[in-house]
C-alpha cells in the first residue's frame, strides 16, 4: 500500500515538473519561431528526442512488437498534429494566450474517456465545459471583438489533439512500456512534420547560437524529458487527474511570459484566464469532494 502511494506521489511530481518546464517553453519558442520555420523546428525536436531516448533506453527495443507500432503510431499522430496546431497558433498570438488556451484539453479529456470507456461524464464536467467556453470567449475577443483563427483558433484545435493523445496513453500504456511507446510517438510525429516541412518550407540558411540553445532545451527537456514524465504520470494515476496537474503549464506559461516576454494581459484577458482555470479545477476536484461527502453521509447512516 505504501509503495503504491509513493508511486502515485512520484507520478504526480513528474507531472508537476512537466507543467513547470512546459510553461517555460512558450516564450522561448515564441522567440525561436521568429528565426526558424515551424515544421523545421518540430522536425528537430521530435527526431532528436526520439534518437536521444532510443540511445539512453536502447534495451527497451527488445520489447518492440506490432502493438507498440500501431498504438504508438496513432498516439504519435495525435501528438504531431497537436504540436503543429499549437506552434502555428503561437506565431499568431501571445505566449500567455497560447499557453492558457492549450489547456482546454483538461475539460475535453473526460468526454473522450466517455467515448472510449463508456463512462458518462459527471454533471460537473458539463458545468466546467460551459465555464471554460465562457473564459475562452473572453480571452479570444479580449475587448477587440475579433478572433484570429490562426492564433486562438489553431491553439484551441491543438487542445483537442492533446486530449486525444492523453486518452490514448491512458488506454494503451497500461500493459506497455511507457518509454518505448513514447519513442514510437516521437518518430511518428517527426514523420508527419517532415512531410509538411518538405512540401512547404526550406532549410534555414543560418541558425543563431541562441536558437541552437533553444532547440537543445526544447528537445532534451521540453520534449524528451517532459513526455516521459507525462506518460509515466498518466500510467500511474488517471488521465483526468493528470490533466489537472498538467494544466498548470498555462499558469507558468503566463508567469514566464510576463517575466521574460513582457506580456501584460488586459483585465478582460486576466478574467478569462481565471474563469478557464476555475472551470478546469471544478472539472477535476469538485466531483471528488462530492463523492467524499456522499461516502461520509452513507457511513453516518
Amino acid at each position: 500500500m505504501k509503495s503504491e502511494i509513493k508511486r502515485t506521489l512520484a507520478a504526480k511530481l513528474m507531472l508537476f515538473s512537466s507543467a513547470v518546464i512546459w510553461g517555460s517553453s512558450f516564450f522561448i519558442l515564441k522567440n525561436t519561431l521568429d528565426e526558424l520555420p515551424v515544421y523545421f523546428l518540430l522536425c528537430v525536436r521530435f527526431l532528436f528526442s526520439a534518437i536521444l531516448l532510443s540511445i539512453v533506453f536502447f534495451k527497451k527495443w527488445k520489447l518492440f512488437n506490432l502493438k507498440y507500432l500501431w498504438t504508438g503510431a496513432i498516439t504519435g499522430v495525435f501528438l504531431g498534429l497537436a504540436y503543429i496546431f499549437q506552434t502555428i497558433g503561437l506565431t499568431h498570438t501571445t505566449p500567455g494566450t497560447n499557453a492558457f488556451l492549450t489547456t482546454v484539453y483538461c475539460v475535453i479529456v473526460p468526454f473522450l474517456s466517455w467515448a472510449v470507456r463508456k463512462k458518462r461524464p459527471d454533471a460537473y464536467n458539463f458545468v466546467a465545459a460551459a465555464i471554460c467556453i465562457t473564459g475562452i470567449g473572453l480571452v479570444c475577443l479580449d475587448g477587440k471583438m475579433s478572433f484570429s483563427f490562426l492564433g486562438e483558433g489553431f491553439t484551441l484545435i491543438c487542445g483537442i489533439f492533446f486530449a486525444l493523445q492523453i486518452v490514448a496513453v491512458e488506454k494503451w500504456c497500461g500493459d506497455l512500456d511507457v518509454i518505448l511507446h513514447t519513442i514510437i510517438q516521437f518518430f511518428t510525429a517527426f514523420l508527419i512534420c517532415f512531410v509538411f516541412f518538405v512540401s512547404s518550407e526550406k532549410m534555414p540558411k543560418h541558425i543563431s547560437s541562441g536558437s541552437v540553445l533553444s532547440l537543445v532545451y526544447v528537445t532534451v527537456f521540453v520534449t524528451a524529458l517532459c513526455f516521459v514524465f507525462m506518460n509515466v504520470g498518466i500510467k500511474h494515476t488517471t488521465a483526468a487527474s493528470s490533466s489537472l496537474i498538467l494544466c498548470l503549464e498555462s499558469v507558468f506559461g503566463v508567469l514566464f511570459s510576463m517575466i521574460f516576454y513582457h506580456e501584460r494581459p488586459t483585465l478582460q484577458t486576466a478574467v478569462g484566464f481565471l474563469i478557464i482555470f476555475t472551470g478546469i479545477v471544478l472539472n477535476e476536484t469538485k466531483p471528488k469532494f462530492a463523492i467524499k461527502r456522499n461516502k461520509n453521509s452513507i457511513n453516518r447512516q
